[in-house]
């Protein structure tokens, strides 16, 4: 598809996002949906990193999904196989997935598949575990093994039965439209959408013909997970985010991803080329007993959110966040995402904020409008211990590295002959 400008190829991808409607269709182990995920395979967010490089609570979430597939009988074992270079690592954005924090992803996780039925498009994430010792963020017990198999075991099939029930599967704007109102902004707070999918499933799950105290297990399980809705907005992002890639066309930015070493993302036309810079460390509140010295560099798919024009880029929307995030109040919110408009080119009539006097989320960050006001994108995000095991020691902000968006605007001038 030629356009005579970059403006109308930007607004023309604009225009694609606009009419996505992403529908949560079934959960799947990622080995049924993935060919590339086979024995010894892991998926991990971010741009692509081998396994040296990785940051301390990357590798232990490698340990963990290790010990919950039974490659290796204990955490020695484990780190024998990773550091002897016997397990193979793909970026899930580049096989149509998005992960959480470390995004480690094996074969036998479920993970949501997410539909975008207007262009056609598909993505899948696995679920979130809640909170406290979770593999996400790097630890590796006992306790997390067990939730795992539990989740793939019970948790799984249970959402996948419930959803087969709903014809065509449950629609996703409709439920982030219901949620964006009641002050989620779908990164660091999803209490509401979560709320509202509980709402959907819940009768389903009670008249499904299984075992009573599985039902009783799985509907806790999502009564207490105020994050669980992350997961469903990351997977939706994505499928969204490319199918605006299809346009091929244009400076806008199509995903952002961190893996504790670089910060990558990736623009309309320029296809699936990485432009990566060191990441930053996350700036927020710490829970007690940790500062910022024990903080781990920023990493995670769930930016994807933020390409998205929600998250960090809407804070106005959930002002009951922002003190947890360390961005002060109300007013400190609103300056955010007055500031977060102006690197977008529109915004999204489909998640109307009322405390920003009613104006849809901001849409479409436009790489050269990053470079030419040198503002950068917030980005929401939990922050994980440096130390692989300890865990989620707090949560913040996370600006994105400039050089990501100027070799971005570099590359495509090029491949336009400038």
């Amino acid at each position: 598809m030629k356009f005579e400008t970059i403006d109308s190829a930007n607004i023309a991808v604009v225009d694609r996002i606009k009419k996505t409607m992403p529908i949560l269709k079934d959960v799947r182990y990622a080995k049924d949906l993935i060919p590339e995920m086979k024995d010894h395979v892991l998926l991990h967010a971010g741009p692509p990193i081998k396994y040296e490089n990785m940051s301390a609570p990357m590798q232990g979430s490698c340990v963990g999904a290790i010990l919950f597939e039974g490659w290796a009988d204990d955490e020695a074992a484990a780190f024998k196989m990773l550091e002897d270079g016997e397990i193979t690592f793909i970026p899930c954005h580049d096989v149509n997935a998005v992960g959480p924090m470390g995004g480690i992803t094996s074969p036998n996780m479920p993970m949501l598949v997410v539909e975008e039925t207007t262009f056609g498009t598909v993505a899948y994430c696995q679920m979130n575990e809640g909170i406290g010792a979770v593999l996400r963020f790097g630890a590796y017990s006992q306790e997390v093994v067990d939730r795992l198999t539990w989740m793939s075991e019970k948790l799984g099939p249970t959402l996948s039965l419930a959803l087969q029930e709903i014809e065509g599967g449950l629609s996703i704007n409709p439920m982030m439209a219901k949620s964006i109102a009641m002050g989620d902004e779908f990164h660091q707070r999803n209490i509401a959408a979560s709320l509202v999918f509980l709402k959907e499933v819940a009768p389903i799950i009670t008249s499904l013909d299984i075992d009573a105290n599985d039902k009783n297990d799985v509907m806790q399980f999502l009564a207490d997970t105020d994050q669980f809705f992350l997961n469903i907005a990351m997977a939706a992002s994505k499928a969204v985010m490319d199918s605006a890639r299809q346009i091929e066309s244009g400076t806008i930015v199509t995903a952002m991803a961190r893996n504790g070493e670089n910060f990558g993302i990736k623009i309309a036309g320029m296809g699936d080329e990485w432009f990566t810079a060191p990441v930053n460390t996350p700036q927020g509140l710490y829970f007690t007993g940790y500062s910022g010295d024990d903080a781990n560099p920023d990493m995670g798919d769930s930016a994807i959110t933020e390409t998205y024009g929600v998250g960090g880029m809407s804070m106005i929307a959930a002002p009951a966040v922002t003190r947890f995030v360390g961005t002060g109040g109300f007013d400190d919110a609103l300056r955010i995402s007055n500031t977060m408009q102006e690197i977008c080119i529109d915004n999204n009539p489909n998640f109307i904020i009322p405390t920003w006097d009613f104006k849809g989320t901001p849409l479409g960050i436009d790489a050269r409008r990053v470079v030419e006001t040198g503002i950068v994108p917030i980005i929401n995000t939990g922050i994980a211990h440096k130390i692989a095991g300890m865990g989620q020691i707090g949560a913040g902000t996370v600006e994105a590295p400039l050089a990501c968006f100027e070799k971005a605007i570099l590359a495509y001038a090029k491949k336009l002959g400038h």
